[in-house]
């Protein structure tokens, strides 16, 4: 089976958001994905969120013969390492009782 590092595009009109994917060659843009591998959102405000990725996995397909496609492998030399970086804190949730 051949493997491809590809987009599949999520979102809606006007709003693409696109999943970075390792896919067997044959499927289709928007089908069956073998592991998922990242993100790219175009319209993220601040540069360092916008393509993110785990490196090592990426790292590891293309040891193992996946080939990125041309918009993936140009995308993989701005991606920040989604597993080093850590989400921000979330705020504590209150509830509060009427009482």
């Amino acid at each position: 089976m051949a493997v491809k590092i590809r987009l599949k595009r999520f979102g809606r009109k006007n709003r693409a958001f696109w999943r970075i994917n390792a896919v067997d060659s044959r499927a289709p843009r928007d089908g069956k994905v073998i592991e998922e591998l990242g993100f790219y959102d175009p319209l993220a405000t601040d540069p360092s969120r916008r393509v993110r990725v785990n490196k090592a996995r990426v790292e590891y397909w293309i040891t193992v013969g996946a080939q990125p496609s041309a918009t993936v492998a140009g995308l993989l030399r701005h991606a920040v390492d989604c597993a080093v970086v850590q989400p921000p804190a979330a705020a504590p949730v209150t509830s509060e009782h009427a009482g």
